[in-house]
Parts: C-alpha cells; structure tokens; sequence
C-alpha cells in the first residue's frame, strides 16, 4: 500500500506519459487535460489502492482509460445511442521540412487509425509497455494486441510507398 505521497511524488514524472495517452484517446488537448485532471484527483483519492513495488505508471494509465471510458459511455447515453462496449470504442533546411511533413502525415495517420489501434500503438511504441503490459492494462488477450498493431504498421507503412500502396501488395515490373 503507497502513501498520498508516494503518489503524488510519482504524479509529477508521469503527467506528460498521461497528457500523450489523453490526447490519444480523445484527441482534443482540452479533454486530455481533464483526463488528467481527473486521473490524478482518482490517484490520490485511491491511493491505498496502489501496491507499492509495482509499476505507478501502469496504474495511471489503467485509471486514465477507465475514466474516458466511463465519459463515453456517459456521452452516448445522454445522446440517446445507448450504452457502448470498451471494446467498440477503442494523431531550416528541406530535409527537415521533408521530414517534419513525413513527421506531421504519421501523426495524423495514426490519429485516423481506429482507437483500438490507435490506444495499442501509443501504448507499445511510444510509452514503451511490452505487448504483455499492454495486454494487461487494456483487458485484452495478447494476440489482440499484436493483431491491432500489424493491422496498425499495415495502415502506416502506406504512407512510405506512392499511391498509397504497399510494397509487398505493390505489382512488379515485368522483365522485358
């Protein structure tokens, strides 16, 4: 069991990880910051809940995902849509202009991905969880989540190839 202090000294380590992670899953900066807001208002009002020896991160980004979770269920509810299944609901020099465009078209390939996928990518690739902790915080068995990820590099590796097709799909030239 952690003390309020433990996690509040944690907190501070982990708020850019959890900004990311908001930002991902909601998209908007604005609803981000709330995200993390709240999720740091639910850590230290459940901070006895928190196994000291374990990872802290992992037990914020599990308290992020419930709580936007828990908003989208919310929202389609007072749209009248019903509930939602977690499940269903799962962005110099001419080089460097080159590569700030190439930089700016994955991001916003990534952010067009299905939030399942999209949640998978950020979590492995740029926060660094192995498929199992991914797996773990996201309720998932883990062949899921290497599932979201090929059909993520899939979605992904179009931009590298023109026309958005990929090379291995790409037809070959016919030797004359």
């Amino acid at each position: 069991m952690a003390s309020r202090d433990e996690i509040r000294a944690g907190l501070s380590q982990d708020l850019a990880r959890l900004w990311r992670y908001g930002l991902a899953l909601s998209g908007s900066r604005d609803v981000a910051e709330d995200l993390v807001q709240a999720t740091c208002l639910r850590a230290l009002e459940r901070a006895e809940q928190f196994q000291s020896g374990t990872r802290l991160d992992r037990w914020l980004f599990a308290i992020l995902r419930s709580i936007w979770l828990n908003e989208l269920r919310s929202r389609r509810v007072r749209e009248g849509k019903g509930f939602v299944d977690p499940e269903q609901v799962l962005f110099t020099d001419g080089a460097e202009i080159e590569t700030n465009m190439f930089v700016g078209q994955v991001l916003n390939a990534v952010h067009r991905l299905p939030e399942a996928q999209r949640e998978t990518v950020l979590l492995v690739y740029v926060e660094g969880l192995s498929y199992s902790e991914a797996a773990d915080l996201l309720g998932t068995p883990i062949g899921t989540i290497m599932s979201r990820l090929a059909a993520a590099r899939l979605a992904l590796a179009k931009l590298r190839s023109p026309r958005g097709v990929t090379t291995a799909s790409a037809p070959r030239e016919q030797a004359k």
